[in-house]
Parts: structure tokens; C-alpha cells; sequence
């Protein structure tokens, strides 16, 4: 992740807006990868995780409807998060506050940790009941429930790598702020004009090398005192 010279490693607010480079930007990828995959788990949740037995509709996962709830609750809001990430990065850059854009940072950070943390639940729980559910009559919906079990593992590394990101992001802004406090502090440059000059000079020969010369002079010689 590149730093352009804005605060938390954005471009600088007012600048114009490039839409390939946005599009090439690695968060907005993972984001559009996120949102792909929350699409394709809660759309087979949907369309081929149900169905229908004695007039009621069964989930697949081991007739467990807690399981194809909680895989449509975890792709739908997945689906709006990584939505609403997506125009938040168009407006990151447009963002002057600093302030404002750690908020966004954090935020980032603490909704992609927690929703990679959900997908993980999610493919070890719909695993674990499709593992131990009978064989649907004639295979129905069995693609739809691989692709929920698959995407959803895929999805923990996207989001994983979202939250990655922001964890560098939230970083280069932490450095920038040390570094701009340490600079301003006047007590970091007394230091800076601290006179050197003639230092050198001062050390270069010994100290008893003039009260030497000037004793040979006057014909004299005494042991220098010490």
C-alpha cells in the first residue's frame, strides 16, 4: 500500500479523482471480493440451502435452520458492509480531518477483523452440520451448499486481508503523528544548534604541548605538572 501524502496512507484531500487507480487500489479489491462472495453465500442460502418436506421448508445442513439463518445473516451484512466500505474508500481521500480518518480506519479495522471472525464460525459450523446431514433425495441443492461451505472459507481471507490493511493504514498514521509531535517539541531542538564550531580545534593537540614549547624556548626544562 502505497502512501500518497496524505494522512493514514490516503492521498491528499482535494485531489483529483482517478477511477483506475481506485479501482486498482488493493482495498477496494478485497472489498469488491467481499462483496462478490457475500453475494454468491447468502443467494445459495436462499435459493438452494431450503427445501421443502411435508409441506414445511427443511435446511439442508442437517435440518438445522439455525444454520441457513445464520449463513444469510452473515452474507447479507457482509454484502452492505463491504458496499459501504467500497464509498468509503471514494471518500477517504476527500476526507481533511485527520481525525476523521482514523475513525474510518478503525472502523475498517474492527468490522473486517469481526466479520472474518464470523465467516470462520460460519465455515466450520455449516461444515460441520453439512458433514453429518443425510444426503438430499436426488442431490438437490447439493451445489448450492459446497458453494456456501467454499465461499465462505475464501471469504475469511478477504476479510482477513481487509483488516490487514487497515492495521497499516491505522500504523502509517500512528508513525506520522509520533514524528510530527516529536519535531514540534522544543525541548528535540536544543540540541540541533548546540555551537561545534572550533570543537575540533579544542581536541587536536595535546594540552601540554604549548607549555612545552614555551619552556624549550626559555632554554628550560621541568617535569609537566599533572
Amino acid at each position: 500500500m502505497m502512501n500518497n501524502g496524505g494522512a493514514y496512507g490516503g492521498g491528499k484531500a482535494g485531489g483529483t479523482f482517478d477511477p483506475i487507480s481506485f479501482a486498482q487500489r488493493p482495498q477496494v479489491i478485497l472489498r469488491a471480493l467481499c462483496w462478490l462472495f457475500s453475494i454468491i453465500v447468502f443467494g445459495c442460502v436462499s435459493s438452494g440451502a431450503w427445501r421443502e418436506e411435508n409441506g414445511k421448508e427443511v435446511c439442508l445442513f442437517d435440518n438445522d435452520a439455525a444454520a441457513c439463518k445464520y449463513g444469510s445473516i452473515v452474507g447479507i451484512f457482509g454484502f452492505l458492509g463491504s458496499m459501504g466500505f467500497i464509498a468509503g474508500e471514494y471518500f477517504f481521500e476527500q476526507m481533511s480531518s485527520v481525525k476523521s480518518r482514523k475513525h474510518y480506519v478503525l472502523g475498517d479495522l474492527g468490522f473486517s477483523g469481526f466479520w472474518a471472525f464470523l465467516y470462520f464460525i460460519a465455515f466450520i459450523y455449516l461444515w460441520s452440520q453439512w458433514s453429518s446431514a443425510a444426503p438430499p433425495p436426488s442431490g438437490e441443492g447439493v451445489g448450492s451448499v459446497q458453494a456456501i461451505i467454499t465461499f465462505s472459507f475464501f471469504s475469511i481471507f478477504t476479510w482477513a486481508g481487509c483488516a490487514f490493511l487497515a492495521y497499516k493504514r491505522f500504523l502509517i498514521g500512528a508513525e506520522a503523528a509520533f514524528a510530527s509531535t516529536f519535531e514540534s517539541d522544543p525541548a528535540n531542538q536544543e540540541y540541533t544548534n548546540y555551537p561545534m564550531e572550533n570543537e575540533a580545534d579544542q581536541y587536536s593537540q595535546s594540552p601540554f604541548t604549548g607549555q612545552q614549547q614555551q619552556q624549550q624556548v626559555q632554554g628550560e626544562y621541568q617535569q609537566p605538572t599533572y
